[in-house]
């Protein structure tokens, strides 16, 4: 219960900080790279597969 307790209170930190900045933290720089490289990453399979299967 106490954990849980701390993860939310956690959680309502970073929304408030995130509302009164407009600047991008290190977690939504990684997470945007993360994504970008598994997009990145997938394409060229993707079209491989399309261009077979066509």
């Amino acid at each position: 219960m106490n954990s849980h307790n701390e993860m939310a209170s956690h959680f309502g930190a970073g929304q408030q900080s995130l509302s009164t900045e407009e600047s991008f933290t290190t977690e939504d720089i990684l997470w945007a790279v993360g994504i970008w490289s598994v997009i990145l990453t997938l394409s060229p399979v993707i079209v491989f597969y399309m261009l077979m299967v066509a």
